[in-house]
């Protein structure tokens, strides 16, 4: 049996309105490269969220984020927006006109969190692994490590 290596992509973007589009364009291409089409549009919308509140509540003038996808098979197919602001982002009611990003991330993704950086945040979300009902039947594109048994 192969063992899949880990998967990672990342991107840097600086603090401009176009980047949220790029970052999207970017995922697309990492989610394509390594062919997993189940739940592509539920992480381009996780994405989009994610990288328009870094853009507006957690990058400083001056500075971007960074975006960074990782998947280790098995493993969830993880998304990660890194930001230099203050702040820990939280869900808000429904009823917020803006502000309902992280409130569809927690509805599209498995899992969402905020971890620690200096400075800033990271903020994060996960889709099951491809083994899990999400992404049944997805066959990994990349490089595979030789089962160690093999060597």
């Amino acid at each position: 049996m192969n063992a899949q290596l880990p998967l990672f992509r990342e991107a840097f973007y600086r603090r401009e309105r176009r980047s949220v589009p790029l970052a999207r364009a970017f995922a697309r291409t990492a989610l394509a490269d390594w062919g997993l089409d189940a739940r592509a549009e539920d992480v381009l919308v996780c994405v989009s969220e994610l990288a328009t509140n870094a853009l507006l509540h957690g990058v400083p003038p001056g500075r971007g984020y960074r975006l960074q996808l990782f998947l280790d098979h098995p493993g969830p197919l993880r998304v990660e927006v890194h930001d230099s602001g203050a702040g820990t982002p939280a869900v808000r009611e429904p009823s917020d006109e803006p502000g309902r990003g992280l409130l569809l991330v927690a509805a599209l993704a498995d899992r969402w969190g905020v971890g620690e950086r200096n400075p800033g945040k990271i903020v994060w979300c996960e889709f099951t692994a491809p083994a899990d009902r999400h992404l049944q039947g997805v066959r990994l594109k990349g490089p595979a490590m030789p089962d160690p048994a093999a060597l």
